[in-house]
């Protein structure tokens, strides 16, 4: 594995040829698609909340709580969220949590690139990905 790691400068994400190929505002609007189950182009919070459940969110994702981050996403308390809002809000605190991730310094607990690859694969279409494979050069 160590020789893994080395390849491409230690950066995963060319290893995922669909994260490569999907901005982290084309996973965002994907996957407000796929909350939007009635598709009237805005979530309710429980249409968010069903989701959060269901689709298995990043584990920093999961550690801020779905209600916490409804209350980023509706900070006026409207009870539901455009598309746009929910693209741009959701894209910005990924990237937070992406920078954070990589920027903490604990690297003890770091899945291997393989788990890496294989989970943002997995989530890709949940909430995003927090790991590895968001490609900020774009």
């Amino acid at each position: 594995m160590s020789s893994i790691s080395a390849v491409g400068g230690g950066m995963p994400q060319v290893w995922s040829g669909a994260s490569v190929r999907r901005s982290p505002t084309q996973k965002m609007s994907n996957l407000f698609d796929k909350i939007d189950t009635s598709g009237s182009g805005t979530i309710t919070k429980a249409q968010f909340e069903q989701a959060f459940q269901t689709m298995n969110p990043p584990k920093g994702v999961q550690q801020a709580g779905a209600d916490t981050l409804w209350a980023k996403l509706d900070p006026n308390g409207t009870g539901s969220v455009s598309k746009q809002d929910f693209v741009s809000t959701m894209t910005s605190m990924m990237s937070q949590m992406h920078h954070a991730h990589h920027h903490g310094g604990n690297t003890a607990n770091a899945p291997s690139p393989t788990t890496t690859v294989s989970s943002s694969l997995n989530t890709l279409n949940s909430l995003g990905s927090v790991g590895t494979n968001v490609n900020t050069s774009a």
